[in-house]
């Protein structure tokens, strides 16, 4: 297994860093696209359909709606942040309720309806900080790498208070503490690296907090899908590492919350 995870690992990062920062515009759009479709297919299963030609067809229907979008110029526009972030908030009812409110969302359609809402903004998101340059699109992707690292180390090392037990119970707010202490040091590196000064260094810091703790929604929704499933990983498209959805998760809640930020703070 840690064989396979190392042979993924070696072509997929040189890949995912040439595309994410080396391509703009429409090339950027779509090779982002591509990766949401992935993940797309792998929701269509989290929502329970079986059938691959429905599965294709639903992901094919999200292409044209990606590309119409474009075309309209709505990958970069901010009311598809709005439409995450009110999505979000229905996630972190429905995740801190877990099994409760099952009623409210495990009907197939719902389950999509669900993923509309996290995958497109999380495209909306990534278009909007690549448009502005790769600083900012790198900083969020840091956050969420430093979340899950802190996190990982503070839950070994003190972890004590299960975060969600019915949903992840690996999962620690001793952990949540320390992926939070990690991101607020990067927050803090950054602001002197940009030259933000004391109030924008302030407001990077709250606002990566903030975002932390979406990522850590992100993560849970997944989980709570996976378990409503009875899987381990949302698909085998990455071996070794399970599929897209698994390595992009805590991004798909981070991404379009800190686009939105970063919007209303120009």
């Amino acid at each position: 297994m840690l064989r396979q995870r190392i042979i993924t690992a070696a072509w997929l990062a040189p890949l995912m860093l040439a595309g994410l920062f080396g391509l703009q515009g429409g090339a950027f759009a779509l090779f982002t696209a591509i990766i949401v479709l992935l993940a797309a297919w792998e929701w269509t299963n989290l929502a329970g359909v079986e059938d691959r030609d429905s599965r294709l067809l639903l992901v094919g229907a999200l292409a044209v709606l990606m590309a119409v979008m474009w075309a309209a110029g709505a990958a970069l526009a901010a009311w598809p942040l709005w439409l995450g972030a009110a999505g979000w908030l229905v996630n972190l009812h429905w995740v801190t309720r877990y099994p409760g409110r099952l009623e409210q969302w495990h009907a197939p359609s719902r389950r999509l309806a669900m993923g509309l809402w996290v995958l497109l903004p999380a495209w909306v998101g990534l278009n909007v900080l690549r448009d502005s340059g790769a600083v900012w699109l790198l900083f969020v992707l840091l956050l969420v790498w430093c979340a899950d690292i802190g996190a990982y180390f503070a839950g070994r090392a003190f972890g004590r208070r299960k975060l969600a037990p019915r949903v992840s119970p690996g999962k620690s707010w001793e952990g949540v503490a320390g992926g939070m202490a990690a991101t607020a040091l990067l927050a803090v590196g950054y602001a002197v690296w940009q030259g933000l000064g004391a109030g924008g260094g302030l407001i990077l810091v709250v606002a990566t907090l903030v975002v932390t703790l979406a990522s850590v929604v992100g993560d849970l929704l997944e989980s709570m899908l996976k378990r409503h499933r009875g899987i381990k990983d949302s698909s085998q498209l990455l071996p070794g590492h399970g599929g897209v959805l698994d390595r992009i998760d805590s991004l798909t809640a981070a991404l379009p919350l800190f686009a939105l930020l970063y919007l209303g703070a120009l």
